[in-house]
């Protein structure tokens, strides 16, 4: 059934629903790998490809040819930069029940993609030993990814798979612990890794104002979607990191509120 006509092209009902399908899913995937490094590389190579096309459009042989081949290596990419992403995907495939189970395909619509309440950090006891940690003035760095483990930076340090608990993030950050001087990335109600290495913010106005533990907190903010959670070794006091910017003079509570506020969603899933 035609619905309407542009140009030379005739749209019918197909038509429509082919877009708002596209739509949702672009919708979603985008809310999926927001804040993290792989959708700032896709930004990028959809630029290039967008580039390509023009170059093309306007005849232009040797740019076309430099720009088909990285965009050719550039799907490539794609497949091993969202690695975690894509299995993240199949996952929501496997969580669909073809055999009964009282589930319907129509649950895998776009639109009936939720945001799960599923992330249960114990931010209280996080902050009881970030606490501790500043009362005997002793650093640390610990950062809360939203969109992915990062795995990238916690193979910088020591790879772990660790309840969380107050001791062990103290005796991690013990003066004379090895593990003292690095980040400790948390995720999914575990301390992912230790002694992680973080970028440092390159910042100019804020290179003479922090340290190199907060210029660290600050830069990873800068490049992902994470929250950190700093202690200064030379104030005794704590503070809060977020998108490049450091929030500091907040009580023990404020940060275990902000913390619960930020971490309330974390998994997209399948909606029931």
């Amino acid at each position: 059934m035609e619905l309407f006509e542009l140009y030379d092209f005739k749209f019918t009902l197909i038509h429509v629903i082919d877009v708002l399908l596209v739509a949702g899913i672009l919708h979603q995937l985008y809310r999926l790998l927001k804040g993290s490094l792989a959708f700032s590389m896709l930004i990028g190579l959809i630029t290039i490809y967008v580039f390509w096309l023009l170059v093309r459009y306007f005849n232009m042989p040797m740019l076309e040819t430099i720009l088909g081949e990285v965009t050719k290596f550039g799907f490539l990419a794609i497949i091993i930069i969202f690695q975690q992403e894509i299995r993240k995907f199949l996952l929501l495939l496997g969580k669909i029940s073809f055999l009964g189970d009282n589930k319907s395909l129509t649950r895998f619509l776009p639109w009936n993609w939720k945001i799960e309440k599923s992330f249960h950090t114990n931010f209280e006891e996080i902050v009881d030993a970030a606490d501790f940690l500043a009362e005997t003035r002793q650093g640390a760095i610990m950062v809360f990814p939203k969109t992915s483990e990062m795995k990238f930076i916690g193979s910088s340090g020591e790879v772990l798979e660790s309840n969380i608990t107050k001791r062990l993030l103290i005796s991690i950050f013990n003066k004379n612990s090895p593990l003292h001087d690095g980040a400790v990335i948390i995720a999914n109600s575990k301390i992912k890794a230790a002694n992680a290495v973080l970028p440092v913010s390159e910042n100019p106005e804020i290179l003479n104002k922090y340290g190199l533990r907060h210029l660290s907190a600050i830069g990873i903010t800068e490049q992902t979607d994470a929250i950190v959670l700093v202690v200064s070794e030379e104030k005794g006091s704590m503070a809060l990191a977020k998108e490049g910017k450091m929030i500091e003079g907040l009580s023990k509570n404020q940060i275990i509120d902000f913390l619960n506020k930020e971490f309330i969603n974390d998994m997209v899933s399948v909606g029931s």
